[in-house]
């Protein structure tokens, strides 16, 4: 079995900065909204996997290295998302999305953008 990080992300559950893909956190109230955040990336692929992926393609099936590629590309998006936000003081990013696209035929370009917030328990 493979490692839970090999093929996905997340934050740890004492992170400094919530990100929530929601409008709200339940349970606190939005105090201020600082603005948009994102933190971005652009990876290339070396030739060794493109030619490996071509490969696997003839028979099918995952290709576990772009996965990883792509796992590590967006958590390295996010942490910088997180690194905006905590520098504008903001304490929680809402509506978090990524956006990847295609960046000049030689490479992948993965953004991860929300609006940065301070929030609040409700007491």
């Amino acid at each position: 079995m493979s490692k839970l990080d090999d093929y996905g992300g997340g934050q740890t559950p004492d992170a400094e900065v919530l990100v929530v893909t929601t409008n709200d956190v339940p349970g606190h109230r939005v105090e201020r909204i600082i603005g948009e955040v994102f933190g971005l990336t652009v990876r290339s692929r070396h030739i060794g996997s493109q030619i490996g992926a071509g490969l696997k393609s003839l028979v099918g099936g995952e290709l576990k290295g772009l996965t990883k590629t792509l796992v590590e590309s967006r958590n390295q998006a996010m942490e910088r998302l997180v690194e905006q936000a905590r520098a504008r003081g903001a304490n929680a990013i809402l509506m978090m999305r990524f956006d990847v696209s295609e960046a000049a035929d030689v490479g992948t370009e993965i953004c991860a953008y929300g609006t940065a917030a301070v929030i609040a328990p409700i007491a």
